[in-house]
Order: C-alpha cells, then sequence, then structure tokens
C-alpha cells in the first residue's frame, strides 16, 4: 500500500479545498475505491473523506413531487424509502438488484455514480489500459471480451459502465448537482458521463476537485409509477454485474402509449437512453410488435466490439421483456429476486 495522506474535513467547502491538491481522491463508502488502491490500480496521495459531511445524507421531497437524493444517502435507504419507491419504482428495483445486502447498505448514491468499469483489464496492472494509464493500449481489444461494450466504444477503450442504478436515472432525466472552487452547477445525468473516444481517463464531466452533492429526480418522472421496470440479465442470479440491462417506464393512455423513457447499460461506458426507441413507441399499442420496433431501434447502431456479438441480440430480447413487464404494470411489491427476468411478479399491479 502507498502512503497517503487522509483528511477528513467539516464542511463541504472545505472539502473541495482539500480535494484540489492533485492527486487527491474523495472517500465515502469506500466499496470501489479501496478495492482499487489494494489491487494497485489507482494511488491517491491524498484521500478527503466525506462520509460524515452534514446535509448530504436527506431524501428530500420536491414541490413538484420530485425527490432531491443526497450524494451520501446509502443506496438501501433509498431503495427501501417507501415513498421513493412507490414514486419511482424501478430505481427502487435497479438499486436492490446491484451487489449485495451488506454492500447496499452502506455503498451511496454518488459513489455508485462515480464507481468504476469492471473490465479484468482495468483491474489488472499487468495488463494495457488506456483508462488506467492513458497511450498503453487496450488489451481488451483482443482479449477476453464478451462482455465489453456494443455501443460508443471506441479503439481507445471498450470497457462498459457497471451500474444499476444509473440506467433508470437516465431514463428518468435525473440531474447531478456537483460543487466546486467556481460554485455549484447542475449536470443532466444523460451527459454526467463520457464516451471514451480518444481519452477514456476521463470518465465523467467532473473537474479536479468538483463534489457530486446530490442527484435530483424531477416530478415529471411520477406519472411513470404504474408501468416502471427494471431488468437485468446476468451471468448469475446475485452478487454480479449485468451482461446487459434495460430500465422500461410507460405512460398509457386510453390504450395506447402517450409517453415511453427507455435506457440500456451494460453495453456502453455510461448508461444508454435509448431516445429513437422512445420515439417509435408513441402512440402505439403496448404490444409485442411495438415492442419489437423499439428494440430494434435502441440497437440499431450496435457493433461488437469483439466476441460480443450476442450481446446485440441479447440487448434486444432484454428491451422487449423489459417493456413487456413493464406494460403489464408495476407490481405491489418488488419480486424476491429484484430486475431477474426469471423472477415471478408478485401481487398485482401498482395502481391497478
Amino acid at each position: 500500500m502507498n502512503r497517503f495522506e487522509y483528511v477528513r474535513p467539516a464542511t463541504a467547502a472545505e472539502a473541495i479545498a482539500a480535494a484540489a491538491v492533485p492527486g487527491s481522491a474523495y472517500l465515502a463508502a469506500g466499496t470501489n475505491l479501496l478495492d482499487l488502491m489494494k489491487g494497485g490500480i489507482v494511488s491517491p496521495k491524498r484521500l478527503v473523506d466525506v462520509s460524515r459531511l452534514p446535509g448530504l445524507d436527506e431524501i428530500e421531497p420536491l414541490p413538484d413531487g420530485g425527490v432531491r437524493i443526497g450524494a451520501r444517502v446509502r443506496n438501501a435507504g433509498l431503495a427501501y424509502d417507501p415513498i421513493f419507491s412507490k414514486r419511482f419504482p424501478a430505481v427502487a428495483e435497479a438499486l436492490l438488484s446491484g451487489a449485495s445486502a451488506q454492500l447496499r447498505n452502506v455503498a451511496t448514491v454518488a459513489g455508485n455514480l462515480l464507481q468504476r468499469t469492471r473490465c479484468a483489464y482495468f483491474y489488472d496492472p499487468a495488463s494495457a489500459c488506456n483508462k488506467r494509464q492513458p497511450g498503453a493500449g487496450c488489451d481488451a481489444q483482443g482479449g477476453e471480451n464478451r462482455l465489453h461494450a456494443v455501443l460508443g466504444w471506441s479503439p481507445s477503450c471498450i470497457a462498459t459502465h457497471p451500474s444499476d442504478f444509473c440506467v433508470p436515472l437516465v431514463a428518468l432525466d435525473a440531474v447531478v448537482e456537483i460543487e466546486g472552487q467556481g460554485g455549484r452547477r447542475e449536470v443532466a445525468l444523460e451527459e454526467f458521463h463520457l464516451l471514451p473516444d480518444d481519452t477514456p481517463e476521463h470518465e465523467s464531466v467532473l473537474a479536479p476537485g468538483e463534489l457530486v452533492v446530490a442527484v435530483r429526480l424531477p416530478g415529471a418522472a411520477t406519472p411513470f409509477a404504474a408501468h416502471a421496470r427494471y431488468l437485468k440479465l446476468r451471468e448469475r442470479t446475485s452478487y454480479a454485474f449485468a451482461v446487459v440491462s434495460a430500465a422500461a417506464c410507460l405512460r398509457v393512455e386510453n390504450g395506447t402509449i402517450a409517453e415511453a423513457r427507455l435506457a440500456l447499460g451494460g453495453v456502453a461506458a455510461k448508461p444508454w437512453r435509448a431516445r429513437a426507441a422512445e420515439a417509435a413507441l408513441i402512440g402505439a399499442e403496448p404490444a409485442a410488435e411495438a415492442f419489437r420496433h423499439a428494440a430494434d431501434a435502441a440497437l440499431a447502431e450496435a457493433r461488437p466490439s469483439g466476441d460480443n456479438a450476442f450481446k446485440i441480440e441479447l440487448a434486444r430480447r432484454i428491451v422487449r421483456r423489459a417493456l413487456a413487464v413493464a406494460a403489464a404494470g408495476t407490481p405491489e411489491r418488488l419480486p424476491a429476486l429484484p430486475a431477474s427476468p426469471f423472477a415471478p411478479v408478485p401481487g398485482g399491479a401498482l395502481h391497478g
């Protein structure tokens, strides 16, 4: 373990000032960062502990029916919040499908947004990785890459973003509140994560020292609550990241789809908003043919990055399945295996 300085500021302003020192990293729960440090993947010179900063651990209802989620809110606490889970059921389902119960009890909202890729070559200091060491190359290309990106990848990087939580957040137009030395700013979550292009080491729009302080979901997302689901296909039902996943949210009026939201996970370096698929669904009956057209539109630009052509068809199928279960209605209670395509759905649909 390399030596590093440990700082525990009392306020967000003090934290931002401390993190302005080059080589600094923020520490909250540390469920990803500490593993990276132990493996020699990252070696920050200073850890700025924000795990006790005041005012960042609250779930605040907003006047428009939306919610503001503090950066330090725990994943489990958010998923089990009764008001939140009723208003944003797909987000709660995504949270409960990630990691283990023990990790969900400590992992934070901001940490979930900022977790690093699980590409095996990124985690191996002996492998070439442009994300870890710019200009080194990408051993994933030509290597074991069946789980890598099929959308938005570049010759520099074919890694995927691992978050479940971010997928329905992107679908529902979440906004990230950021604070830095230049003040506070807001960024749509859809624009927060970056595609690799020629600079895969830059994974988000955060400038050095900037701190995520909250995530906000708008009241305009709540009308989807009656038809909102998250589905995740993984190589084992628990404790695994998504091979592919999809968040589907529909607003159905008089037997047709009045509005649709769709995002995919496990397919790109960022959660992937499928806007062409959303547009294809508007005015259609919530039935198999419309879902097939939407799935084709969502994956129209997909291309293999190696031995992973199967992921494109798999993603089409998970989109169709997610749309079908969303159209059937949000269940009153989450399945015992949240987000699993193989879980029976308990109870009736929420709101009838």
